[in-house]
């Protein structure tokens, strides 16, 4: 049994959810020396499930490479990755505000899928599972969309909001899982610790 894992993100959100669980933790973050945003770059006609499934591979890559230079005691290893999408499209996190202004105007009043990948190592053994939940935004104001981007929420977001702002007055409806759209999809999280042996 491992009593405790590593979490390489940076996400409070994913650590909230851990914890939730009762899943005991440890930051695995990137170095000064490391360029983790490049690993989010997008490639050229990819669709949004399969940019999240290699950028979470990636993700873990770079985690266990991480784990084993600074020769820390081994225990499993999670990454994740989320990701908005609109049709083929993928809304990732805006650059700046022009930014997240179109992309919350290209969500009003339609129905976007939340792609979370969730990615576990436990010594050679690695897994990955996929969650797709759809939500639905009412239409939105221009007023609405500009209040949220002066928050400054839209930042660091994939697709531009966090379910559990202030943008939750817009969704009405979502199939899937919340916990998913947040971060990190506790169902298959759960999951893969059973089979990783993990305390929790």
């Amino acid at each position: 049994m491992h009593d405790f894992i590593y979490l390489a993100s940076q996400s409070p959100r994913r650590r909230q959810l851990l914890e939730q669980l009762g899943v005991r933790h440890e930051l695995l973050l990137p170095g000064a020396d490391e360029d983790a945003e490049s690993l989010e770059a997008e490639i050229p006609g990819e669709l949004p499930a399969e940019y999240v499934e290699r950028v979470t591979w990636a993700k873990l890559a770079a985690a266990r490479a991480r784990l084993k230079a600074r020769a820390l005691p081994a225990a499993p290893v999670l990454c994740s990755d989320t990701t908005v999408a609109l049709g083929r499209r993928i809304l990732g996190k805006p650059r700046d505000a022009t930014e997240a202004h179109a992309t919350l105007r290209l969500l009003s009043g339609r129905t976007h899928r939340v792609i979370t990948a969730v990615a576990l190592a436990n010594g050679w053994r690695q897994q990955l599972v996929v969650n797709v939940s759809r939500v639905h935004f009412a239409s939105l104001a221009e007023a609405e969309i500009h209040r949220y981007v002066e928050s400054g929420e839209p930042f660091g977001k994939a697709g531009a909001y966090a379910i559990q702002s202030a943008a939750a007055a817009w969704i009405d409806r979502i199939d899937g899982s919340y916990s998913s759209i947040m971060g990190l999809p506790l169902y298959e999280t759960a999951h893969l610790l059973r089979q990783a042996r993990v305390r929790f």
